[in-house]
């Protein structure tokens, strides 16, 4: 694509990468295949294509954003599927999240939007804020038409009341800081990122890898200091936000690793994985942080690549037919496509792809709230492809996806389960029972743990065949 910046425009170093961006975009229209918001809404404007165009209009005329332009690019999820798409190797996330803070401080949103934005940035990053929002959000479910019926704000308010969860919010032992020594002797230390929204939404994602990490001898250490990694706020355009959030996480991190040293940062939320993975290019023009984000960026790891690496053995017998639910973050920020689904065959897991694997489920942060027709209409879609492999249970690596796509299964009073990745690896090599998949059977005899959904008709068949073996063996058969 042609471009015609000034020198002046070119001076600027975030103005340099945007340009660079644009003339590698050649226009072909492939990104239009993949895009979940022009799949839906069938606008030219609503795709990764018309947003270049519209960015590169407002970039190279030095304009403020317009109404009409903030309209398409807040409708854009930064899925990245149209990353992944295109054969010319457009970076469309560093220009979308150029564009974003360009909108934020050029544009001055309407007052309910305002509103809207600053709530969420001032509570999902701070688990004790969030919580206490979700004690809120409980008390108030009932009334949750009369809400969703107000003016203006009310689909978003009706949409935030939906996805937040009914249940208890609690809290497990360990939580918060501190050092988890291995179970069995070993070498290898790592930084388990905590999170902000994850703890809150489901500790036991957290718990799961502990305890995982710490029976196959690694050492685990979640430092003090870290909080939210930005990811949050830096898609809703606040970069002095998202910058300032990563530069905690980097002080609490780098400290952690100067003092005693770590083989790897963990990160059991893909949504924050991308964004960790990209500190080292955010803050690319801070002399005092460049170096050290780019330090964390490389050690920097998603929870299942570094799972890929240990000797992992299955100690119970599964065999449930799994949906691997692929998180956008996953799939198109990261990468990351079949190291999860070879990981969870290895615990022998039936794991079955879902059909259109690559379209987002309409979570996307806080998109889900802020877009909720959208959203809603990419849920939908994406619970009805789940059902198609007609699985026992969902797994996925993002606590997003996680609560976007259980709203879905309950709008449709379907019971089935949905899971971390980490949670049945945990499981299936000797650790506790997911509680997303209910009570857990009780043993059929004493002594006897069962760990699978159709435990007592496993137990059953295993010592029925095992007899039959037996009674062969003992007659000198051979077959």
């Amino acid at each position: 694509m042609q471009t015609n910046f000034t020198p002046a425009q070119l001076a600027d170093s975030a103005m340099q990468v945007s340009e660079k961006i644009l003339r590698t975009c050649v226009h072909c229209g492939f990104c239009t295949a993949t895009c979940p918001t022009y799949l839906i809404k069938g606008d030219e404007l609503d795709s990764p294509r018309g947003r270049i165009y519209l960015i590169k209009d407002m970039f190279e005329n030095a304009r403020p954003a317009t109404g009409e332009v903030v309209t398409h690019l807040d409708r854009c999820l930064s899925c990245l599927s149209c990353m992944t798409t295109c054969p010319s190797g457009v970076h469309y996330m560093h220009l979308i999240d150029h564009a974003r803070a360009h909108v934020e401080t050029t544009y001055k949103r309407p007052w309910h939007d305002r509103m809207m934005r600053s709530m969420l940035s001032a509570i999902l990053p701070y688990p004790d804020r969030f919580r206490l929002a979700l004690a809120g959000a409980k008390l108030a479910r009932p009334f949750r038409a009369l809400f969703a019926g107000l003016p203006v704000l009310g689909p978003r308010l009706g949409a935030m009341l939906a996805l937040a969860p009914s249940g208890p919010i609690g809290r497990t032992p360990g939580e918060g800081p501190g050092v988890h020594p291995a179970n069995t002797p070993g070498t290898a230390r790592v930084i388990l990122m905590s999170g902000c929204a994850q703890p809150v939404l489901n500790p036991g994602i957290n718990a799961a890898t502990i305890a995982l990490l710490t029976r196959h001898g690694i050492e685990v250490v979640v430092p003090k200091g870290e909080g939210c990694c930005g990811a949050l706020v830096h898609h809703m355009g606040k970069e002095h936000d998202a910058h300032a959030f990563a530069r905690a996480q980097i002080d609490a991190w780098c400290a952690e690793i100067d003092a005693r040293g770590a083989d790897a940062i963990l990160i059991t939320a893909s949504g924050c994985g991308t964004t960790v993975k990209d500190y080292g290019f955010m803050l690319r023009d801070d002399a005092a942080y460049a170096a050290k984000a780019a330090r964390v960026s490389a050690l920097a790891k998603d929870v299942t690549e570094y799972l890929a690496t240990l000797d992992l053995k299955p100690t119970i017998a599964t065999g449930q037919v799994v949906a691997y639910h692929s998180a956008c973050s996953m799939q198109h920020g990261q990468k990351i496509t079949d190291v999860p689904k070879k990981l969870l065959a290895a615990m022998g897991f039936k794991v079955k792809d879902v059909p259109e694997a690559h379209l987002c489920c309409g979570s996307a942060g806080v998109y889900n709230i802020l877009q909720p027709e959208i959203a809603g209409a990419l849920r939908e879609r994406k619970v009805t492809n789940i059902g198609k492999v007609k699985p026992e249970i969902i797994a996925a690596g993002n606590i997003g996806c996680m609560t976007q796509i259980a709203k879905g299964l309950a709008d449709r009073a379907d019971a089935t389960p949905i899971v971390h990745t980490v949670e049945l690896v945990d499981w299936a090599t000797g650790g506790a029972w997911p509680p997303a998949l209910g009570p857990a059977p009780r043993p059929p005899f004493e002594g006897h743990r069962p760990e699978s959904l159709g435990v007592i008709a496993t137990a059953a068949s295993v010592t029925t065949t095992a007899l039959i073996l037996g009674a062969i063996d003992l007659a000198g058969g051979d077959d």
